[in-house]
């Protein structure tokens, strides 16, 4: 497990009220890939708050098949305060790959914020396009979740951090190209902070 160290402790991700009934900004990451269209928002319910963290990852697949990394994520939410079982939301994800098993933080802990791991554009012919490859998110007392995806691509720089935590998701994906084509399925991600 990772430690998150020297990431600024407040959001200063793009104001957007009334997106969702506790969403109070958005975060985001500056070298999402540039495939697709934004996907529909999916919050938490109402109450709850992201604790941990489940990646739709395909493995790669060999010098001359199509690659698409990361194809999806999913918050798992759990109620404040209060133990006992929480909720899963997901935006669009991608058709490859299999579900991880959940990563939490612990303690209950919230997530916070997160960094994408992604292939720039090669722009060259016969070039397998990837765009997002993994994943890392923050949690609320210091360890990082990352998850399974393989290791092409770049590291990005940290999102701002919730002040409170995350309790929304939003995928930017590129839908299915027919058969020969280069998928690149998730391309960029945005979280949603719920208020305090």
């Amino acid at each position: 497990m990772l430690l998150l160290v020297g990431l600024a402790s407040t959001a200063k991700g793009r104001q957007e009220p009334g997106q969702g009934p506790h969403a109070a900004s958005i975060i985001t990451v500056p070298n999402g890939g540039p495939w697709g269209d934004w996907a529909w928002l999916e919050m938490c319910p109402e109450g709850s708050y992201a604790g941990g963290i489940s990646f739709k990852v395909e493995p790669l697949q060999g010098a001359v098949v199509d690659d698409t990394a990361l194809n999806g994520v999913r918050l798992h939410c759990l109620p404040r305060g209060a133990r006992g079982d929480g909720s899963v939301v997901e935006s669009q994800s991608g058709r490859w790959g299999r579900w991880s098993e959940p990563r939490w933080c612990p303690h209950r802990g919230r997530l916070v914020g997160f960094a994408l791991r992604v292939q720039a554009p090669q722009h060259r012919l016969l070039s397998d396009e990837v765009a997002a490859t993994n994943a890392r998110f923050a949690c609320s007392d210091g360890p990082v979740l990352e998850g399974p995806g393989p290791d092409q691509g770049e590291w990005g720089s940290w999102s701002p951090l919730c002040p409170w935590a995350v309790c929304g998701i939003q995928t930017r994906q590129e839908p299915p190209r027919g058969l020969k084509r280069d998928d690149t399925a998730l391309n960029d991600l945005r979280l949603f902070c719920c208020k305090g």
